[in-house]
């Protein structure tokens, strides 16, 4: 599979030599990550996607077009053979920790003590722990602790 950067056009990226632009510039918008996350939570239709999202069709269309382009999501011949549906990639898949992560930052930040929510649990029930970065030692990783450093030609 080719890797998703070969699918980039030359000047598209808003800083070329960063991660985490260009993972923003591919994904950064709010409707790309909410159809990847409910992609992760079964959705695979676009009315599926329409519903559990709020989304306006034409901007649906728009997103499940450009997360096929870039490789994060595929269509396939539903199991009913009468409908085409969306699944995820490996590359779609990858972005699970990142979803886990932005969503348990929600859960510290973006709702006041005792505000209904939902949960991410495990297949016993049991809440997801916090994901956070550790380094080989198994020490945690902070801003502090870690430096970007520019790597290849």
């Amino acid at each position: 599979m080719p890797r998703i950067a070969a699918t980039a056009r030359d000047g598209e990226w808003s800083d070329p030599d960063c991660p985490v632009a260009r993972t923003l510039d591919l994904v950064g918008d709010r409707w790309s990550l909410l159809v990847i996350r409910d992609a992760m939570d079964g959705a695979r239709s676009f009315t599926e996607f329409q519903r559990r999202t709020g989304i306006a069709r034409n901007i649906l269309t728009d997103r499940l077009r450009k997360l096929t382009a870039h490789g994060f999501v595929a269509q396939r011949t539903a199991p009913s053979g009468r409908r085409r549906e969306y699944v995820l990639t490996d590359a779609g898949r990858d972005l699970f920790p990142v979803i886990v992560t932005l969503r348990q930052w929600g859960e510290r930040h973006a709702f006041a003590p005792g505000e209904t929510h939902s949960v991410l649990v495990d297949q016993h029930g049991e809440p997801v722990p916090d994901v956070s970065p550790t380094g080989g030692d198994g020490s945690l990783l902070t801003p502090d602790t870690t430096q970007v450093r520019k790597v290849g030609s």
